[in-house]
């Protein structure tokens, strides 16, 4: 079972530089990536997704999912919040796929203009490596599907020095 992790950047440029590192320890077989997307929303507010290439087959099963979070959050946030109908599919959608309103929320307010959010689906990873190339990139641990234990860790390495090297 894949793992959602969520982490929100500051800069506008530095979520697809952590998913340029991803790519490096997927090509090195430390980590195995069902998916990769980084939204940025830039200094004007304009909104650019930035997904992983794969093969359509396999993208269009998730294709709904990724269409309808990235929408719900930075198309038109206050609509996660909406009570009118189509507000109601898009929270039930999201709920059956494991995601909550506070998370929508959470991620709607971190999501500012000159900012970027990472959304990666992880099926395996070798997590001391994958720690050590997340070092010091920054960022907030927004949601995942880790463990309590494990969500802490990454958060701390996002947080610690930049790994020298």
């Amino acid at each position: 079972m894949s793992k959602l992790v969520v982490i929100a950047y500051d800069d506008q440029f530095r979520a697809e530089e952590v998913r340029t590192k991803l790519r490096k320890l997927q090509q090195d077989h430390l980590v195995d990536l069902a998916e990769a997307l980084v939204a940025v929303k830039d200094d004007q507010g304009e909104v650019t997704l930035l997904q992983m290439y794969k093969p359509a087959a396999v993208v269009e099963g998730r294709k709904g999912f990724w269409n309808t979070l990235v929408g719900a959050i930075v198309m038109d946030p206050v609509l996660a919040m909406a009570s009118d109908a189509r507000g109601g599919a898009i929270r039930g959608a999201l709920a059956g796929a494991g995601v909550d309103e506070d998370f929508l929320k959470d991620l709607a307010a971190t999501f500012k203009n000159g900012s970027s959010v990472l959304f990666v689906l992880v099926r395996q990873a070798n997590p001391d490596k994958l720690l050590e190339a997340l070092q010091g990139t920054g960022g907030k641990v927004i949601e995942t599907t880790l463990s309590h234990q494990d969500e802490a860790k990454l958060q701390a390495a996002l947080s610690a020095a930049p790994a020298v090297g």
